[in-house]
């Protein structure tokens, strides 16, 4: 298999772009919120004698409404916070864009699936958490205001991808070769990727909670959306990502079986991976049973994430498995 040495070094500097303009993006996302000045209940709030002015114009004597009282209403010019936000967003989607295509050009380079290291593994995850952001965007406009505390774990996930991590473009070794590499590690990326939104969402929960609880602690988080919208962006996520994170263990046992001779081995990685489930089940149950819903289940989600997060990096990097080589994550 020949390796596109210079195509491999392209793709490098795409990634270090897209990691420029995230860093940027979540720049202007902290500067909106360091500009909001008032609760998402109170800017609604703010909107409504703009919309009630519509039918408090004139009358004609006919009692029909003046001509003029028909006209829609101008919308309200944007406030300083709202396009450092909106300038934020439009930088994250030509992040994700420079992101997906250093992915597509190093699996080209390699002539494989761009995920067959740690350092790919990790870029891939990081691609599926702004892709999974940016939907969620794109149907709840108001929950922009999330964006630096979304980019500032994937920041940091691909600083150490392209630092600790870096690999560069070689084929994978001889036992990874194989179609289960496409199906099994694909299933843990996307997992991997919406549970990272998903945690984000369980922590800030809990962060706003405590201000709720205390108006007088943790004031910055008045400017959150408040705490059942966090809740059911948190629960949403990791309803999504569950189903996809049991095929990937189930597919992993399978590709076991057929690399090693086992379904089941209790290997580090696969022990942590089937921890991981436990966790996001018990999430699952928790957030639909009375008396758990809540703070409690939003822990049990940060502990699930904190699994996975020690999945990827502890397991993988410290300790020695049958999932040690080549640094995959899969």
């Amino acid at each position: 298999m020949v390796v596109d040495a210079s195509l491999g070094q392209f793709g490098d500097l795409l990634f270090e772009s897209a990691l420029a303009v995230y860093v940027l993006a979540m720049i202007l996302h902290a500067v909106e919120h360091a500009l909001l000045r008032r609760t998402g209940a109170e800017q609604e709030e703010a909107r409504v004698p703009v919309a009630a002015a519509v039918g408090s114009g004139t009358v004609s004597r006919e009692g029909a409404p003046a001509l003029e009282d028909t006209a829609t209403p101008a919308r309200p010019p944007r406030t300083k916070a709202e396009r450092f936000g909106r300038t934020g967003v439009s930088l994250t989607v030509l992040g994700f864009a420079l992101h997906f295509a250093m992915l597509v050009v190093r699996g080209l380079a390699a002539q494989r699936v761009p995920w067959g290291n740690m350092y790919e593994f990790t870029a891939a995850i990081s691609l599926v958490a702004v892709g999974a952001w940016l939907v969620v965007l794109r149907r709840r406009p108001e929950l922009r205001r999330l964006g630096a505390f979304v980019l500032l774990p994937v920041i940091i996930l691909m600083f150490l991808a392209g630092t600790v991590l870096y690999t560069q473009t070689a084929p994978v070794v001889p036992a990874l070769r194989s179609y289960w590499l496409a199906i099994h590690v694909s299933a843990a990326v996307i997992a991997s990727g919406i549970l990272l939104l998903a945690g984000v969402a369980s922590v800030l929960y809990l962060l706003r909670r405590v201000h709720e609880n205390d108006p007088t602690r943790l004031t910055w988080t008045s400017r959150l959306p408040s705490a059942d919208v966090l809740d059911r962006v948190a629960y949403r996520a990791t309803a999504i990502a569950f189903p996809i994170w049991t095929f990937a263990v189930i597919t992993g046992a399978i590709w076991a079986e057929a690399a090693w001779g086992r379904y089941w081995g209790w290997d580090p990685k696969e022990t942590t991976a089937f921890i991981a489930w436990i966790v996001y089940a018990c999430y699952l149950h928790a957030r639909s049973t009375a008396g758990w819903r809540g703070p409690r289940a939003a822990v049990i989600n940060v502990v699930g994430f904190a699994v996975m997060v020690f999945n990827l990096f502890f397991v993988n990097l410290v300790v020695t498995g049958l999932h040690s080589y080549a640094g995959v994550g899969g």
